[in-house]
């Protein structure tokens, strides 16, 4: 199967060399006082952290080694412990993540997503040119992210859970806890308000300069707000999985097998262990999470820095049962629990575990850990 990778101009390459330069490019600093902007500095690594090629504890790690404090980069290192921090609510509370987590969502008119999301033809141009971009790269700014929710849950009331998926469908940084629980944080299910954005914002940080939109209102008329007419049209988006065909394995029965999977593309991972390398794709989980035809592409081009690596598409359970006598490791992971063998864990920024309502309360005892 031909992976996304080939061509040099993508804006995610596959190569991982070519992954090591872009966190040597990151500039940390810049980032912290421009991330909200279209045009910010922003490190385009949530494709590779999402995927496991690399950890936020690695990107930390490769940051301070150039010299920076952590006092100088501080929102830097805070947007990378969301991630983590979206994960320890995930590992907490399983599928629960998969309804409203803290309040139930309201109103709620419908149960799918505008066909003028889908169709970028909303009328707000930022927003319409973005998820065409979007559907081409795979990538969404995350404060496009935010708006397309807020449109979609919060002016369209649609529930966040289609929504969500069709987003997470078409993201290369696809992860299900990051995801849904930031969706759930805009439409007010994960959170204690609601997340709004106004034309006024969306020109701000998108450098645009429309006018006389339904949504160029003060803040205050977005509690009467009707659902515009644009919005109003709705469907429940088909997303299917185009997995690659089973090709034959070959195994040493002598030698463990390296499990490797959509959360975990890690090439240094166990690197100098003699195992064979799988990496696994499980019909069941793309049934449950879908992601396109451009996201498996993708995964296929980053398991190519992993030498020797197979693809099964199959259930661990199929797997195990051809291969009995092989040893198994694998890295933890909410989706990974029918997993048997050795499980590793992944690599955490900080030593914080657990529940934690909200990211400030996680973030405080992270910071205790940072060194100033």
């Amino acid at each position: 199967m031909a992976s996304l990778c080939n061509d040099h101009t993508d804006p995610f390459p596959c190569s991982f060399e070519e992954i090591l330069q872009r966190i040597r490019f990151i500039k940390p600093v810049k980032y912290g006082t421009t991330r909200n902007y279209l045009n910010g500095a922003v490190t385009h690594l949530s494709p590779y952290i999402s995927r496991g090629v690399v950890s936020t504890k690695f990107v930390l790690q490769e940051v301070l080694k150039r010299g920076h404090s952590p006092e100088s980069i501080e929102k830097f290192i805070q947007e990378l412990a969301w991630r983590d921090y979206w994960q320890q609510i995930w590992i907490s509370k399983g599928t629960a993540i998969n309804t409203d987590l803290k309040h139930l969502q309201a109103p709620i008119a419908n149960n799918a997503i505008s066909n003028a999301i889908i169709e970028s033809a909303t009328g707000i141009h930022a927003i319409d040119n973005a998820i065409k971009a979007f559907y081409q790269t795979g990538y969404l700014h995350n404060h496009l992210r935010m708006y397309i929710a807020s449109m979609a849950c919060n002016i369209a009331q649609s529930h966040w859970n289609i929504p969500a998926k069709w987003m997470y469908y078409h993201l290369l940084d696809a992860d299900w806890a990051s995801n849904a629980l930031s969706w759930q944080w805009v439409a007010g299910s994960n959170s204690n308000k609601k997340y709004y954005a106004n034309q006024q914002n969306i020109n701000k940080y998108c450098l645009s300069q429309q006018k006389h939109t339904f949504i160029d209102i003060p803040y205050e008329a977005f509690n009467t707000l009707k659902i515009p007419e644009v919005l109003k049209n709705t469907s429940i988006p088909s997303l299917e999985t185009p997995l690659p065909k089973q090709q034959i394995l070959t195994v040493d029965e002598s030698l463990p097998i390296c499990i490797y999977n959509f959360y975990n593309l890690d090439p240094l991972w166990k690197k100098d262990l003699k195992a064979n390398r799988i990496l696994l794709l499980e019909p069941s989980h793309f049934q449950e999470y879908p992601v396109s035809k451009k996201t498996i592409d993708f995964i296929i081009g980053l398991s190519e820095n992993i030498p020797n690596i197979q693809v099964y598409v199959g259930s661990f359970h199929q797997l195990k049962t051809a291969h009995p006598l092989c040893e198994i490791y694998y890295k933890e992971h909410p989706l990974n629990q029918h997993y048997i063998g050795i499980e590793e864990s992944r690599d955490w920024m900080f030593d914080v575990q657990g529940y934690f309502p909200s990211f400030f309360g996680f973030w405080k005892k992270c910071k205790k850990q940072l060194v100033y």
